[in-house]
């Protein structure tokens, strides 16, 4: 069987009791960095597993060898360095090829960035457009001002190097909708969370004040 389990975006307290009978009991663990999950198994007291990396840059071989661990009959678990499985990271790519191989999937829900974000930024989430990580360089402004006429709230991640270019792009792309709410969520679930709720007007301000140090979510509210 293959566990798909949620662990904690920041606070080691969100673990669920499913998850961390999932993480004792399997005889392996697929995660994107060993050092990271190796860590998180030393906080719960959960005794050393066997751990296999798997990440972007893993030889599509690594997935066939925990594919045919699977179909041996090990339970296998697959975690992310945060949050939820195959949200912005490589879990996909062995849960499609485990469904493929008609191999039981089981999910062990958890913490999610994005969802947090939503769930606190006052923002309607009936309908949300959720898209990873913005591009770096190719498509990045064309994806910035199709965003002018979504009907919908957007969210995305972004990183602690790049946050106030973004937050610059998005004031240019919509600044024919000055008033448009955004939300930036900072360290969620940690010590520093914080909330930014601001307009695209403010957003150059934003960028300039705003504490370049964790984690981002930005939550673009609807029109």
């Amino acid at each position: 069987m293959l566990s798909i389990v949620s662990t904690p975006i920041g606070n080691i307290k969100d673990i669920s009791l499913r998850a961390m009978k999932a993480l004792q009991n399997c005889n392996a663990i697929a995660c994107e960095d060993t050092r990271v999950t190796g860590q998180l198994l030393k906080h719960l007291d959960i005794e050393k597993k066997p751990l296999t990396a798997l990440h972007g840059y893993s030889h599509p071989k690594k997935i066939a060898d925990v594919i045919r661990r699977l179909q041996q009959g090990e339970h296998i678990v697959l975690v992310s360095d945060a949050g939820t499985p195959g949200i912005s990271d490589p879990g996909y790519a062995l849960t499609s090829e485990a469904a493929k191989a008609d191999i039981d999937i089981e999910v062990i829900p958890g913490a999610s960035a994005f969802l947090t974000a939503l769930s606190g930024s006052g923002l309607p989430m009936n309908q949300f457009v959720y898209l990873g990580f913005l591009p770096q360089k190719k498509g990045r402004q064309t994806l910035l001002h199709s965003l002018v006429d979504e009907k919908r709230t957007v969210v995305f991640y972004e990183s602690v190097h790049r946050i106030q270019r973004t937050l610059n792009d998005i004031a240019v792309a919509l600044a024919s909708q000055p008033e448009r709410p955004v939300v930036v969520a900072r360290e969620l679930t940690k010590m520093h969370e914080e909330f930014i709720r601001t307009a695209v007007q403010d957003l150059p301000k934003v960028a300039e004040s705003i504490t370049t140090k964790g984690e981002f979510v930005v939550v673009i509210g609807a029109i």
